[in-house]
């Protein structure tokens, strides 16, 4: 009981500190809004439903009778219409998949560092990040028509087509899974899966995947620019779409590694003794290394590899709330997603916008030289 009041009160403080951050993010850029404006237009949009509506589903014959939910708006605020367009479809998709990008990192992050029990892990240690960059630009430097018509019986011809924007994320996505589970079955043999060698496998399949982007890089051309781009990280043009598409993973996979924080806390005190007290440990292992790919991959798999999130946000919060994973991974995680909110904040809000990664790599790398410099690794 001590733990979980421990934990709800933490992670109310961090999600109020996020709730903040979004909206005096949302109010920053060329066009300045203030934050009770932006909360004005958020509680707008709020809607809850408000009846049935009878209707109808289909043209022609194949009509049908239909029901739908009609919804309001329990506020109903005046405000300026160009800041609720500003807002609603520029500003806050981008911050939210920020939020949601850093908490997934965040959250993969803590759970690899417990893992494998070693303070410079991160979520790019099992091949996800490397996999992820190596199927987008795969995709920009030779990009596939995934097109087709389909004929349907009383609908006739359908046209299938996947945009430039889709096709790198679903690229990216399928191959930072298709990276994360080689690097688990390189290293599993009869069953089980060591640490260490699923470490040197990770390492391994990263110089390799490393070389791949290299020679890609190499066939770009005009195509370059787009993949240094996508390879520093960007939030820039994301849309509700891919706000809803993150969304609908992140927390189910979230729940996952919660419920196993308590068996992640025993694995730090080693394989033999978890099993000791009752820990499946290779099922758990294979659980958490599931989930943490997962989760990693649908947050690169839109904004592109963005470091240090995964490395620096864990070590803060440890040093803050303790080892405790089932306090420390939630409240991680929000502080994640507060970060790269922030960061991404400062990093459109300059003369030229900047690429995300490029500041959490420059705020990032000078915070944990200050945390090498001021304890022993250990500590961390």
């Amino acid at each position: 009981m001590r733990v979980r009041r421990r934990a709800a009160t933490w992670s109310a403080v961090l999600a109020a500190a996020l709730a903040v951050v979004v909206v005096v993010s949302a109010g920053i850029g060329p066009v300045r809004i203030p934050p009770a404006e932006v909360l004005k237009v958020v509680l707008n949009a709020a809607v809850i439903p408000a009846g049935v509506e009878l209707g109808t589903r289909g043209a022609g014959p194949l009509a049908l009778p239909g029901i739908d939910l009609a919804y309001r708006s329990p506020f109903a605020f005046s405000v300026d219409d160009v800041h609720r367009r500003i807002v609603l479809l520029v500003r806050l998709p981008r911050i939210l998949l920020a939020a949601l990008v850093g908490f997934s990192l965040a959250a993969a992050g803590t759970v690899m560092q417990g893992f494998f029990r070693n303070p410079m892990a991160d979520p790019s240690i099992i091949g996800v990040s490397s996999g992820a960059a190596v199927g987008a630009v795969a995709f920009i430097v030779f990009p596939t028509a995934l097109s087709a018509t389909l004929t349907l019986p009383l609908v006739g011809a359908v046209d299938l087509g996947l945009s430039y924007g889709a096709g790198v994320s679903l690229f990216a996505f399928v191959g930072a899974l298709v990276a994360a589970f080689g690097v688990y079955a390189i290293a599993t043999r009869h069953g089980r899966t060591p640490v260490a060698t699923l470490l040197l496998a990770g390492v391994a399949v990263q110089t390799f995947l490393g070389a791949v982007i290299s020679y890609l890089q190499l066939q770009a051309g005009e195509s370059l620019r787009r993949i240094v781009a996508w390879l520093m990280g960007h939030l820039s043009g994301a849309s509700w779409n891919e706000v809803a598409a993150t969304a609908l993973v992140v927390p189910p996979l979230f729940a996952v590694l919660l419920v196993y924080s308590r068996d992640l806390n025993v694995l730090l005190l080693g394989e033999e003794e978890a099993h000791g007290l009752g820990i499946e440990v290779e099922r758990t292992k294979r659980v958490l290394l599931a989930a943490s790919a997962l989760i990693t991959a649908a947050g690169v798999a839109f904004a592109g590899v963005i470091g240090f999130v995964g490395l620096i946000v864990p070590h803060m919060l440890r040093l803050l709330v303790g080892p405790d994973h089932r306090v420390l991974l939630p409240t991680a995680a929000l502080a994640g997603g507060t970060f790269l909110v922030a960061a991404d904040t400062a990093a459109r809000s300059g003369a030229a916008e900047l690429p995300v990664g490029v500041v959490t790599a420059a705020v990032g790398a000078p915070f944990f030289v200050y945390l090498l410099m001021s304890r022993e690794v250990n500590e961390l």
